[in-house]
């Protein structure tokens, strides 16, 4: 066996191994190997995208955020204000009702204290004639006594 001849074999089979290897093995693997490229690329920059996009959307949520605390704000403000209206208007409708209400009182207060002077003045009257009447039966001249029971009663 001869050396030379089986290395020489070797060197061709080598050489044919490594040609079909070059045609028909090595372009799908570079061709896979690009397009795993093209993907990580692609992927690289959507992931920037991504990151890009979430920072703008932290922004706009943080505006929005800020936003939305400033309406609340000031409705809280509109809302406290309205309160004090009503309140100062509810104040307002109860001091003229408590105003009609005193109103009302004090004319009842006089109508009752009118009828008492009235009841009074009666009641006085009554005892006048009843003492004249005493003292008209102890005395004969009626008609004198009569006319002094008349003035007494208008004065009172």
């Amino acid at each position: 066996m001869n050396i030379n001849a089986t290395l020489i074999g070797q060197a061709i089979w080598f050489g044919l191994f490594i040609w079909i290897t070059m045609k028909y093995v090595w372009p799908p693997l570079q061709k896979a190997m690009a397009d795993r490229q093209v993907l990580i690329a692609d992927g690289l920059a959507a992931a920037e995208r991504g990151k890009h996009e979430q920072e703008l959307a932290a922004k706009r949520a943080a505006d929005a955020l800020r936003e939305a605390k400033e309406k609340s704000a000031d409705l809280v403000a509109q809302a406290e204000k309205r309160a004090q209206q009503i309140v100062e208007e509810a104040k307002g409708t109860a001091k003229v009702e408590a105003d009609k209400v005193v109103a009302g009182a004090k004319a009842e207060i006089d109508q009752e204290v009118e009828r008492a002077k009235q009841v009074l003045r009666e009641r006085v009257a009554e005892l006048a004639v009843a003492g004249a009447e005493k003292i008209l039966r102890k005395e004969i001249n009626a008609s004198a006594h009569a006319e002094m029971l008349v003035a007494l009663k208008q004065d009172l």
